[in-house]
């Protein structure tokens, strides 16, 4: 059987804060090789690698800001954090549990650190993706989905040695907890050491896969170290994962939308003139109102 290459091995960036509760290391869009172009439909990913939080009376985070035309999607590995919007969405997800936020039309939202992790501090470790969304979809009501770790399924492969947690999209007979707007396969893979796993994915569609624990080997060639990303080419095969020690990975694959992107901070379009409309339907308050 043929397998698909790997085009690309990826070193994480130098760390930033976003506002004072995220450390992250952006891979999507700043690496070179993963522009937004390159990794359609994910147009931003942000690595929160695990980092020890002090004790804070005030939780630490980001305040409110706007988003059109996306979703975000945040996945905790370690801490817990808190999400609101103008939409009246809003929750907590803690370890295991996935937080997807439909912008579209424009949103208001801001996220810190859960109250309680906040007082005691401790280890966080977050992954926050952003998702384009489809022309006919970018001006859709704005929406949110609070996935609990206990409601996404999971399929137990090569004798318990592998667990793949389908957020979204399907493996096998399991489909993902998560609704999209595109196709996209969005999985957690934990494995055992020496755990081993192929997977099939749509040649067209751009993949890749980002060790959060351990070392894992592609294809029993490319060797992936923790918290690097390989991209695969897009051409057809099977992918192997093979686990050198126990360790989690994240896959992504999406289906490109193949549409003009114009991107500006919190607004991602498809031409500069919904981009200028998204600015000045923002200063005209049109996305609501957050405290």
């Amino acid at each position: 059987m043929k397998t698909r290459s790997v085009e690309l091995i990826t070193q994480p960036t130098t760390p930033h804060f976003v506002g004072d509760g995220f450390r992250v290391h952006n891979f999507i869009p700043s690496q070179e090789g993963l522009s937004m172009q390159r990794m359609d439909p994910f147009i931003m990913l942000d690595y929160n690698s695990p980092y020890h939080f002090a004790p804070s009376v005030r939780p630490k985070g980001v305040g409110v800001h706007p988003h059109r035309g996306f979703e975000t999607v945040t996945i905790a590995y370690k801490g817990r954090i808190a999400h609101h919007d103008s939409s009246g969405g809003g929750g907590i997800i803690g370890e295991g549990d996935v937080q997807w936020m439909t912008a579209g039309s424009g949103v208001l939202h801001k996220e810190y650190h859960e109250e309680e992790f906040s007082k005691k501090g401790g280890l966080f470790q977050m992954v926050q993706l952003w998702v384009n969304l489809p022309s006919e979809h970018k001006m859709t009501n704005p929406g949110y989905q609070a996935i609990k770790n206990d409601s996404i399924p999971k399929v137990s492969k090569d004798d318990g040695k592998v667990e793949v947690e389908v957020i979204a999209g399907n493996f096998e007979e399991e489909r993902g907890a998560a609704h999209t707007f595109s196709p996209i396969y969005l999985y957690n893979i934990r494995m055992k050491s020496g755990g081993k796993l192929e997977l099939e994915l749509p040649e067209n569609f751009n993949t890749s896969f980002l060790v959060l624990e351990g070392k894992v080997k592609l294809n029993g060639q490319e060797v992936l170290e923790q918290n690097q990303l390989a991209l695969m080419k897009n051409e057809e095969g099977e992918i192997g994962v093979q686990a050198m020690e126990d360790s989690l990975v994240l896959l992504l694959s999406g289906k490109p939308l193949a549409e003009p992107i114009a991107a500006h901070g919190p607004f991602v379009m498809n031409t500069r003139a919904e981009l200028m409309q998204a600015f000045r339907d923002f200063e005209a308050g049109k996305f609501g109102y957050l405290d």
